[in-house]
């Protein structure tokens, strides 16, 4: 195995692969905390679907960069899902619902009616939808917009942390001490679409909430301030990244499916030491 790990990580896409797994599992588990706290822990999977209807809109337009469509519309179905959240005429979940389940019915139709040619076509969603090999054929620009992104997501999250941090607990109190209640939600909006895009590249559109929950949850049953729980996601997530795409490489499993159920592993583990020190 050991030698089967030193060929394979000899290998310039291999090492693109993890560099570009550790960034998304390290974004991805910024803002899981907060989107626990805030009980919006299904938006990732709305937005994902989103994502992946845009992704069915590139397909068909023949888009070879796709993040030029996906990106975008991403960002602007995050920021309607935070604006209708706060509709007293339609609540969170039902738009959240509503957006999530259309895009993913449109993106399939699009794909069945517009791309023919493709000559499987069910294994190219089910690829899009779980997962593929596509994070073992990234290529040097790609890993380089990767880190550029998620640089970016890094920075706005230390430097809005304090905002943040007021906005997860009590939106109340902070609109009330000044703060833009409005404006830092909008942020993490934007900021939540930009790591769902990132992620699906690792593991897929129907997979990609468990990046984001999985490390906080599992934080929360060992640590209890924002800080320590947000570390600890940060930590975990990390770990788990690797271990999952080292096992995929030694077992040919796929790296997402692996990367999850290392996830899950992980949770089992922290509840199980949170419960046996009383937390």
């Amino acid at each position: 195995m050991l030698d089967k790990l030193i060929l394979y990580f000899s290998h310039p896409f291999t090492q693109y692969a993890l560099i570009v797994g550790v960034l998304i599992a390290l974004c991805s588990s910024l803002l899981g905390v907060t989107l626990v706290l805030k009980r919006f822990s299904f938006i990732g999977d709305g937005l994902s679907h989103v994502a992946f209807g845009a992704m069915a809109i590139a397909a068909v337009v023949g888009l070879v960069d796709d993040m030029l469509i996906v990106m975008p519309i991403t960002i602007i179905a995050a920021i309607l899902l935070l604006w209708t959240g706060n509709n007293v005429k339609m609540k969170g979940d039902a738009s959240l619902a509503m957006i999530s389940v259309g895009a993913l019915a449109i993106g399939y139709l699009l794909m069945n009616l517009f791309s023919p040619k493709s000559p499987n076509l069910a294994g190219d969603v089910c690829t899009t939808l779980f997962g593929s090999t596509s994070i073992l054929t990234l290529t040097q620009g790609e890993v380089i917009v990767c880190a550029i992104l998620s640089l970016i997501v890094v920075i706005a999250f230390i430097l809005f942390y304090n905002r943040i941090f007021a906005v997860t607990f009590d939106e109340s109190f902070a609109k009330a001490v000044g703060t833009k209640v409005n404006t830092f939600n909008l942020i993490i909006a934007i900021i939540i679409a930009v790591i769902i895009v990132l992620a699906m590249n690792l593991v897929g559109s129907l997979l990609v909430s468990a990046l984001v929950i999985f490390p906080a949850l599992s934080s929360m049953r060992i640590f209890k301030s924002f800080k320590s729980v947000t570390v600890c996601a940060a930590i975990l997530s990390v770990l788990c990244a690797v271990i999952g795409i080292v096992l995929s490489i030694l077992f040919g499993t796929p790296v997402g499916s692996t990367i999850v159920a290392v996830d899950i592993i992980s949770f089992v583990v922290c509840a199980f030491i949170g419960k046996v020190g009383g937390r």
